[in-house]
């Protein structure tokens, strides 16, 4: 009759286990109705230098180089969930715009109501409307939504303070508030 392992041996087996298996979610997960809110990868700084302008990414805060593979990291790892190809949209800032490109899961359009509203808290309450709208009219039986924003339009519709590139898992249910499914750090 095999023996019981002890508990140290049983702990040595956990430890290996969570070594050897991914974090996060499940490798493969249904992907119907799956909306993907997910923080721009890492941009040293905060908010955007002074006199900034959205159409001259050289006045903006843009990816570092270990923002730009985080980029592609969280792109290979939306495949493994079994994300192939999704509708992507960013904010307009660049450093949104590059994430979503990065990520290689299809054509990136912006999306005002993904802008940033850093700095202009007057502007948050309108916008988290807009976006909590496009929500509820995602079909629940729609191919995957790619959505790349920033800080805090993540915390102002979730309550979530993301990290750089960390991914909010959620499924459409025809409400404003989809269904909150996991989180997918990098």
């Amino acid at each position: 009759m095999p023996r019981m392992p002890t508990p140290s041996r049983r702990f040595a087996m956990a430890v290996l286990l969570s070594i050897l298996l991914p974090a996060g979610p499940a490798r493969s997960m249904e992907t119907t109705g799956l909306v993907v809110l997910m923080r721009h990868a890492q941009a040293p700084g905060t908010g955007d230098p002074p006199g900034f302008r959205l159409e001259d990414c050289a006045t903006q805060r843009n990816l570092s180089d270990g923002g730009r593979a985080q980029a592609g990291r969280i792109g290979d790892r939306l495949r493994q969930l079994g994300i192939r190809e999704a509708r992507v949209l960013s904010s307009r800032w660049c450093r949104c715009l590059d994430t979503a490109r990065l990520l290689d899961l299809g054509p990136v359009a912006g999306l005002p109501a993904l802008d940033s509203f850093f700095g202009q808290a007057e502007d948050a309450k309108g916008q988290t409307a807009g976006l909590r709208q496009f929500l509820a009219d995602l079909p629940r039986d729609g191919a995957p939504v790619i959505l790349v924003t920033h800080q805090v339009n993540i915390t102002a519709l979730t309550g979530i303070f993301p990290a750089s590139g960390e991914a909010i898992l959620l499924r459409a249910n025809g409400t404003p508030t989809p269904d909150l499914l996991d989180r997918l750090a990098d």
